[in-house]
């Protein structure tokens, strides 16, 4: 802008470019030359017509009523000119405003470079129409001194701070502001140096050295700590791209869900059979009669020629059932290596999966596989979880596509010559009658807990495992492991050898097994339970009226071992081995162990009175009262309700309950009485025992005999 004041005229503002314009008409009016004016604009280029800028005259700026001598006293102050004869080191060293112009230039080529005579630019690089200044420095006598050495020039960041302008706020709407963050991050204050944080901090200078020495160091440990945060970044952004790749690998992989939500390694993919040939029938000890069974299905494998020639098949199915731990594994990998065929092992719950349809995939998988390979064995573990009863339940809708599959597996109408499917199951009552029929499942043999012979094949054959004393006797352990499963036996010979081990034996020997048949049966000793004297004193003489009983009644069981060391929730016991597996008793038999039962509160009241006897013979009434109950109502070994049996008492009329009642009542008095009749008989042998269990703690067989015949005990 211009300012222009007269002492005739008031102020009058008017633009740059205006006046320009209308120094043109005032250099026409100098030279009193309307016709050379009205030529000069003739010659202007035809690219200057097309200017917008507005014509002003002197009319319209009030400078009329100037002067020649006053008009050229203005363009001198308003356009100065330098002579010939001054040179430019001195015209520079003029201050002149006119010497740098903070205007934009017509093209980029002028902002960048600036120019230094109009005949040296580029017309590429210029507007087509040119400014009133540049027609206006055209017409000047002397150019360089008007004409810019830079055509755009903006004020530096050290300028702005110096000049108050704060370089961070702009024009609200000029910059996007999601881009200000980006801009004005490097934008702030200088910081100090650390010469002037010296100073401005007093520090004394005897102390700038080691002023600077911690500064170095914090800032090297800073430096430190951002480059380890730095690098825990990218390692956590890296795991979590490798996260989402594992993520995407699973695309395509589940029937309805792009992404894979439980990877796993059942039977997705082909299934690698194994070759069973280290086991064998050898192998499995305590079960003859479920061997004898299979050993047909051997043969089928071995030679199916041998009963295809007379017309028959071979079968589709074996099913064995027993309780947990009898060796239904074991069987069915001792049938496919005696007979040398591949071995499909498969559990009940690999086939069971949240997603529609991936069991029933994996059903026709391994049978595939299991053609391709017959003859073969398939063996499916817990088939009760895969062949349930089938039920129509809103919570699961497709849950019997699993079992659906296996059934046209086993016999539909694709038939699978050549593969056998042995199913193992501790429940076959929870299984679908149409798995367990002729021609799916053709044979059913059953896996019961070992006998006493088998029982002692099976602690012989792992005893070939481990050093064991010559002295081990494995037939009286087995007596003494009635209801055993061939797990538990073999979980019994390694606690044994665990106990040798700790103890620093070289070898097991029969207390040791004692020892582990003991903790399983009982639990572990609690030889940190405090017993007082007079506690421990009625614990011995309890358990010697329990075992005063058993040695001298005629059908009672022979005595292994008496003890009153605390097992479990015992303070003592009395352990009696059968000579062999009693399929049934003898209402002799009942009675002897109902009088046995009743021997350490008949021993508690003879010795220490009535009023001193303890609750530790609750357990002892218990098995008392439920054998004389099925006496009464399930064995009809009672006289006077004769041999009917009465399972539910409930419904039973209030003579008959009473009746029942009486006689249970009867029996356990009697039983009182005769082991009354047998402790105060043998007074003194029940001393003797008692007194030998609070020396030692623990007697076995041999020794209660030697106590009880008035023999010292050897060396322990």
């Amino acid at each position: 802008m211009f300012s222009l004041s007269t002492s005739l005229q008031p102020q009058v503002t008017v633009q740059l470019s205006h006046l320009i314009n209308a120094l043109h008409s005032l250099k026409g009016s100098v030279s009193s030359n309307t016709s050379v004016n009205h030529k000069h604009r003739e010659n202007i280029p035809e690219q200057d017509l097309n200017c917008t800028e507005p014509s002003l005259t002197l009319r319209d700026l009030g400078l009329t009523d100037l002067g020649v001598g006053q008009l050229d006293e203005l363009v001198q102050k308003l356009l100065p000119c330098a002579t010939p004869q001054e040179s430019l080191s001195q015209l520079r060293s003029v201050p002149n405003i006119w010497r740098t112009s903070h205007l934009s230039s017509d093209s980029f080529f002028h902002n960048k470079h600036g120019f230094s005579r109009m005949g040296g630019v580029t017309p590429v690089f210029c507007k087509q129409n040119k400014s009133p200044l540049l027609t206006l420095c055209t017409d000047l006598k002397y150019l360089p001194l008007t004409v810019p050495n830079r055509g755009f020039k903006t004020l530096s960041r050290t300028r702005r701070l110096q000049g108050g302008i704060d370089s961070r706020v702009e024009p609200e709407g000029y910059t996007p502001s999601f881009m200000k963050g980006f801009l004005t991050r490097d934008k702030g204050p200088d910081v100090e140096t650390l010469d002037k944080l010296l100073q401005n901090k007093n520090i004394p200078d005897g102390q700038h050295d080691a002023f600077k020495t911690g500064f170095a160091e914090g800032f090297l440990k800073a430096q430190a700590l951002t480059q380890r945060t730095q690098e825990s970044l990218r390692r956590t952004r890296l795991i979590l791209l490798v996260l989402l790749l594992l993520g995407l690998y699973g695309l395509s992989k589940t029937p309805f869900l792009s992404v894979r939500f439980r990877t796993t390694s059942g039977l997705d993919s082909a299934v690698d059979p194994v070759q069973m040939k280290n086991v064998t029938f050898e192998h499995v000890k305590g079960a003859e009669e479920a061997k004898n069974e299979l050993q047909e299905v051997v043969e089928f494998l071995r030679n199916p020629q041998k009963f295809t020639v007379l017309g028959g098949k071979l079968p589709k199915g074996v099913l064995l059932v027993g309780p947990p731990g009898t060796g239904k594994t074991l069987l069915a990998r001792a049938v496919a290596g005696e007979a040398d065929v591949p071995f499909y092992y498969a559990s009940g719950s690999e086939f069971d999966e949240m997603f529609v349809g991936v069991g029933a995939s994996r059903i026709r998988n391994l049978f595939r596989e299991a053609k391709g390979n017959a003859p073969c064995v398939i063996f499916i573990d817990e088939l009760d979880s895969v062949g349930g009863k089938r039920i129509e339940s809103p919570m699961h809708p497709y849950s019997r596509q699993t079992i659906n599959q296996l059934l046209a597996e086993m016999d539909g109408f694709k038939p699978n010559e050549g593969v056998i499917i042995i199913g193992a199951t501790n429940f076959p009552e929870a299984l679908d009658n149409a798995l367990i029929r002729p021609g799916r499942f053709d044979m059913q043999v059953t896996v019961p807990i070992p006998d006493v012979k088998g029982r002692t094949e099976i602690i012989k054959w792992y005893l070939k495992n481990i050093k064991v004393d010559s002295a081990v006797e494995a037939g009286v352990i087995a007596r003494g492991t009635v209801g055993f499963s061939g797990a538990e036996l073999e979980n019994l010979v390694n606690q044994a050898a665990l106990k040798a081990a700790v103890d620093g034996k070289d070898m097991v020997t029969m207390k040791d097994l004692e020892f582990a048949k003991d903790k399983i049966l009982m639990g572990p000793e609690r030889r940190s339970a405090e017993i007082d004297t007079r506690n421990k004193e009625i614990t011995a003489y309890h358990e010697s009226g329990h075992a005063i009983i058993a040695y001298y009644t005629k059908d009672a069981m022979p005595i292994n071992k008496a003890t009153i060391m605390p097992r479990g929730p015992t303070l003592g016991h009395v352990s009696m081995l059968p000579e062999n597996d009693r399929w049934s008793e003898t209402r002799g038999q009942l009675l002897a162990q109902m009088d046995i039962s009743m021997g350490g509160r008949v021993a508690e009241e003879l010795i220490f009175g009535s009023e001193n006897i303890t609750t530790g013979a609750s357990s002892d009434f218990d098995s008392a009262t439920k054998i004389a109950k099925m006496m009464v109502t399930r064995f009809g070994m009672s006289e006077k309700l004769g041999v009917m049996t009465y399972a539910d008492l409930t419904k039973q009329s209030p003579e008959t309950q009473a009746a029942i009642e009486n006689e249970v009542r009867t029996l356990l008095r009697d039983s009182y009485e005769r082991a009354k009749v047998i402790l105060k008989s043998r007074a003194k042998e029940h001393k003797n025992l008692a007194e030998a269990l609070l020396q030692y703690e623990t007697l076995d067989a041999k020794e209660i005999k030697l106590v009880l015949e008035g023999k010292p005990i050897g060396s322990r």
